[in-house]
């Protein structure tokens, strides 16, 4: 056969192999898979706002460090609690707007609203009640946050359940968490804070807050669109009736080692990624130790190229051999770049690093830098996919479809334990004196502000690794089996149609 006819033959087998999966599975359109992320996404926008919130808290509404650590910390243990309640209703939810649609809405308005009163209004409020009106202002952005958040995961459910194209999502949402982050270094390192010289000025709180409503704004605009002809009771599990009550979830985590061997996963990570994100390490790493916060922006453009060739090769690679593969994989090689990272800072010296200096020490850390968050974000999003897998096993275990308490199970617990990652930065940097004030680029170089900085942005995410790494050696959703469950699940189907 000629190389024509082999192509032929190929074009059409992959035709004939979509055939049928399309009338095996409930897959998405494309444009779905790519817009329905971006209004999920919508919430990390508000949380790259929310990453500052500790510097207005402190430095403009005058909480002081100790106190914003544990206000943020509190009110994220209160966003804990938020989310089964917002599980449950969205389970419940069977309204002619669907269940995924008018969640993802109210979460954008309750962020909005939330964050433009609190970034214009709180540093003006009487000192006897300034406190109050934060942490009140705080707990309705965390109800929208909430909301969003389930709506999302509870969405992708909804949208397809072909094992296949479930990684294509979390490709396409960590896709927009790298193009955004990668703008977000610069927008702030480069523009905002050199125009309101620097994080003091409330200037700067108020223009990031109404650039921050009005992307997020035009991202849940597309992620509605995309879920509007899927959202339907069609689409929700077997077609039986739930009655999930509150105490459910207990069983269903009881019951559910899918999502147990997941929550003890993510739950560990989130915690010590989410340290490792807080703004202030950048401020340590690159604006003390190395002495060039600008680098920080510098290093966006080449982080964004490498982290998408990451995500293009990470995804296909999960398509081929299952999310649970890719994910191991991609936590080997986060492990791997933190470690060398580590003994590089550590050994060499740091204020060799720059772009105007391209020795061994610029030259390895580019890469090393380049390369680990690059693995980050790839096993961040393989656990997206992971969510809608558990909710399709729940269902076939128990005939029950309720993507909004398996999400919100999962961000409960996960949330309760990440929710230390703020008081964790304030406890180890008022450990070395850092009290009244967080550590600015102007700060001068220390050994004990060196080893802070190695903790928070090295060692907590490796021990938060080797958890899961231990965790996902017992984790039973391989690709095979989700494709054994989804036969299950249409046979249910067509049972229950005809009786």
């Amino acid at each position: 056969m000629d190389k024509k006819g082999a192509r032929r033959l190929a074009k059409e087998s992959r035709a004939l192999e979509l055939a049928e999966r399309e009338k095996n599975f409930n897959r998405a359109k494309l444009w779905q898979l790519i817009f329905f992320p971006a209004g999920g996404f919508s919430q990390g926008v508000f949380m790259g706002l929310m990453m500052l919130v500790s510097y207005y808290a402190a430095g403009i509404v005058g909480l002081g460090t100790v106190v914003a650590s544990f206000v943020i910390t509190g009110t994220r243990v209160f966003d804990s609690i938020t989310d089964p309640l917002v599980g449950l209703v969205l389970d419940k939810t069977k309204g002619k707007y669907g269940k995924v649609r008018p969640f993802l809405l109210a979460g954008f308005v309750l962020m909005s609203i939330s964050t433009l009163l609190m970034f214009f209004t709180a540093h003006l409020a009487p000192e006897g009640i300034k406190l109050v009106y934060f942490i009140v202002l705080y707990l309705i952005y965390i109800v929208g946050y909430t909301c969003t958040g389930v709506a999302n995961l509870s969405g992708q459910a909804v949208l397809t359940n072909d094992p296949q194209q479930r990684p294509i999502l979390g490709g396409f949402q960590t896709t927009y968490t790298t193009v955004y982050f990668a703008f977000f270094g610069m927008y702030l390192s480069l523009y905002l804070v050199p125009k309101h010289q620097g994080f003091n000025n409330v200037s700067l709180f108020h223009e990031f807050v109404i650039t921050t409503v009005l992307l997020a704004g035009i991202l849940v605009i597309l992620g509605i669109i995309a879920v509007w002809s899927k959202d339907r009771a069609e689409n929700f599990g077997t077609g039986e009736v739930n009655r999930t009550k509150f105490k459910d979830m207990w069983k269903i985590l009881k019951g559910n080692r899918p999502l147990q061997l997941f929550v003890l996963a993510a739950a560990s990570d989130k915690l010590a990624l989410q340290t490792q994100s807080n703004q202030i390490i950048p401020v340590l790493l690159y604006g003390i130790i190395i002495g060039n916060y600008a680098m920080h922006g510098q290093m966006a453009m080449p982080s964004l190229v490498i982290n998408l060739i990451m995500i293009f090769f990470g995804i296909r690679y999960a398509m081929k051999f299952g999310t649970r593969k890719g994910y191991i994989s991609a936590v080997w090689g986060c492990i791997i770049t933190y470690s060398l990272l580590f003994f590089l800072l550590w050994l060499g010296d740091p204020s060799q690093i720059g772009f105007d200096n391209l020795g061994f020490m610029t030259i390895a850390f580019v890469i090393l830098i380049l390369a680990g968050p690059a693995f980050i974000l790839l096993s961040s999003g393989l656990t997206f996919p992971m969510i809608p897998d558990i909710v399709d096993y729940e269902t076939n275990r128990t005939g029950r479809f309720v993507p909004g308490v398996i999400s919100a199970t999962y961000t409960f617990i996960d949330k309760l334990v990440s929710s230390l990652s703020q008081t964790i930065v304030g406890l180890v940097l008022a450990a070395i004196g850092f009290r009244v004030a967080f550590p600015d680029v102007d700060t001068p170089y220390s050994d004990s502000l060196f080893w802070a900085a190695m903790f928070l942005n090295i060692g907590i995410v490796i021990i938060g690794w080797v958890i899961s790494l231990l965790v996902m050696k017992f984790y039973p959703l391989t690709k095979d089996k989700m494709v054994e469950i989804q036969a299950e699940l249409t046979k249910k189907r067509e049972d229950n149609k005809v009786s």
